[in-house]
C-alpha cells in the first residue's frame, strides 16, 4: 500500500487530516505549551494555526503524504533562516487563539521546551512534524516521507532533528538515513530529547 504513496505541498483544506499527525510526533510538548489542562485543547491551537498558514505550524510549512487520495503522513522542513519569522508568527497564532491574557502563559512554556527542543540555527534544515497513520506505521511510509522532505533541503551544511529518548524506533529509522545524536538533553517534565544531525554537503 504504500508503495502508491504520494507527497504533496499541504493545502488549508487538509487540516482536519495533517493535525492529528503533526500532534503525533510530540504530544507531550504539545500539552504542555498549548493544552492549558484541556484535552483537545493543543488541537484546536495546531488546527487554528494551521489554517493560518504561516510559521511552523501553518499548512505552507508542511508536506503531506497521500494514499488512495487520503492523507497518512505529515511532515515539514525548514531552513534556520526562517527561526525570526516563524518565531512572530506563533506569536501572532498564540496571541489570536488564546488572547493577551492567557498568551503570554502559552509564550513562556514555549520558551521552556525551546531550552531542550532547540530552534534551527542559520546552516541548518530542520526535520520536524513527523506523524503516519498508525494504520500504516513500520511499512516504509516514514522512509519515504523523511526522504521526499530531504529532497527538499536548500543549500544547508546539516539536517537536524530531535527525537525523544522514549521513542527508539523512530531513532532507529533516523540512524539508518544517516543522522547520528550529537547532543542529549534532559527536561523534567518533558524527558530526554537527542538532536540528531545529518551532513548534507
Amino acid at each position: 500500500m504504500t508503495e502508491a504513496a504520494l507527497f504533496r505541498p499541504a493545502a488549508p483544506a487538509d487540516v482536519e487530516a495533517a493535525v492529528p499527525l503533526i500532534y503525533s510526533s510530540g504530544p507531550a510538548a504539545f500539552d504542555f505549551v498549548f493544552a492549558q489542562g484541556r484535552p483537545g485543547r493543543a488541537q484546536d491551537f495546531l488546527r487554528y494555526a494551521f489554517r493560518q498558514g504561516a510559521g511552523e505550524f501553518g499548512w505552507r510549512n508542511h508536506i503531506v503524504g497521500t494514499v488512495e487520495g487520503r492523507v497518512v503522513a505529515a511532515g515539514a522542513g525548514w531552513d534556520g533562516r526562517q527561526s525570526l519569522a516563524f518565531t512572530l508568527a506563533a506569536a501572532r497564532q498564540i496571541f489570536g487563539f488564546y488572547g493577551p491574557v492567557a498568551a503570554w502563559g502559552v509564550i513562556l512554556r514555549g520558551l521552556r521546551v525551546e531550552s531542550v527542543i532547540r530552534p534551527a540555527g542559520a546552516g541548518e534544515y530542520y526535520i520536524g512534524h513527523l506523524g503516519v497513520d498508525p494504520t500504516l506505521r513500520s511499512r516504509g511510509l516514514g522512509v519515504k516521507l523523511m526522504a521526499h522532505l530531504l529532497s527538499l533541503a536548500p543549500a544547508c551544511p546539516k539536517a537536524v532533528l530531535d527525537v525523544a529518548a522514549g521513542n527508539p524506533r523512530a531513532q532507529a529509522l533516523y540512524e539508518r538515513l544517516g543522522f547520528v545524536v550529537t547532543v542529549t538533553r534532559v527536561s523534567q517534565r518533558l524527558g530526554q530529547h537527542r538532536r540528531m544531525e545529518k551532513c548534507l554537503t
